[in-house]
């Protein structure tokens, strides 16, 4: 099997918590690809040919308006290793709790608003203060940042008291990391990564409108969910109808609907052993479940 066959199977299985790790990487990979093809080869005028140049975010509106598809491309861009490192790392930690707690198929509108409003906020303030004025040209912004922010603030807030073991800390709740990664951020403003810190804080801001609105049972940003699920479509297995069809008719009513309880009772359990001990008290087993679970709602 060639690799791209192996990768398009890959992609048809993961999930969307998945996806967004696989592209951010394969970004990665394919930009180090270009720098040092470019670098070997000593191309006059290489930054014609690279390409971070033509999706990461320019701050400056006369350049923005003809490269309107950076508000996007530009979250899921990377240079440096330990960039990526540490975006990824912090997205896995708490994109799985995302995923358990929330869902996975809502965690791709909410890595993606998020990004968006990292890039308004950024766009935004260095076209409003005067501070900027002289790097407004040529100031770009890239990195997963502003997204995995969004989606840290959103499951902090979600579930405040819930907490985590820290090296050296020992257990501390979400709401404190979310509020200590956004005020460290707003100090830092004034710093080296001015435009970064300030994209930061709106997909902070994002993020915790999201919970807020989905703790009063809402789910104000369903659409944008739906719209992206159309774009999965092309990377996902084609659903075999007969053979559901057929496996289904050889249930009958009764065993389909035991079988339905018994998954149900132990979904139940999970949740209630979460709410009596918290998450880390789980088995893997019974995170599994709950993993699984989220993934079909």
């Amino acid at each position: 099997m060639s690799i791209y066959k192996f990768a398009i199977n890959r992609l048809k299985i993961a999930s969307s918590f998945e996806k967004i790790l696989y592209l951010n990487i394969a970004v990665y990979i394919l930009v180090n690809i270009f720098r040092v093809v470019l670098f070997l080869l000593q191309i006059r005028d290489s930054g014609t040919y690279y390409p971070v140049n033509y999706f990461s975010l320019p701050a400056d509106l006369s350049l923005l308006k003809y490269q309107p598809w950076t508000v996007i491309t530009y979250m899921f861009l990377h240079e440096d290793f330990l960039h990526i490192l540490f975006n990824m790392l912090w997205f896995y930690w708490f994109g799985k709790m995302f995923v358990a707690y929330i869902g996975a198929k809502k965690l791709t509108g909410l890595y993606i608003l998020g990004g968006i409003f990292g890039a308004v906020f950024y766009v935004t303030a260095f076209n409003i203060f005067p501070i900027f004025a002289t790097i407004l040209h040529e100031s770009k912004a890239l990195g997963a940042s502003a997204s995995v922010i969004a989606v840290v603030v959103a499951i902090s807030f979600y579930i405040p008291d819930h907490k985590v073991n820290l090296m050296f800390i020992g257990e501390v709740k979400l709401k404190y990391i979310a509020i200590f990664t956004i005020v460290i951020d707003f100090l830092s403003i004034a710093g080296e990564n001015s435009g970064g810190h300030i994209a930061h804080l709106g997909g902070a801001f994002f993020g915790f409108l999201y919970a807020m609105q989905f703790k009063k049972g809402k789910d104000a940003f369903a659409w944008f969910s739906k719209l992206l699920s159309g774009f999965e479509n092309p990377f996902r297995r084609k659903l075999r109808m007969k053979a559901t069809y057929n496996k289904i008719k050889e249930m009958n009513d009764m065993d389909y609907n035991y079988e339905k309880a018994k998954k149900q009772k132990e979904i139940d359990a999970v949740l209630d052993k979460i709410a009596k001990s918290g998450y880390d008290s789980l088995s893997k087993k019974e995170k599994d479940i709950l993993f699984n679970s989220s993934n079909r709602n």
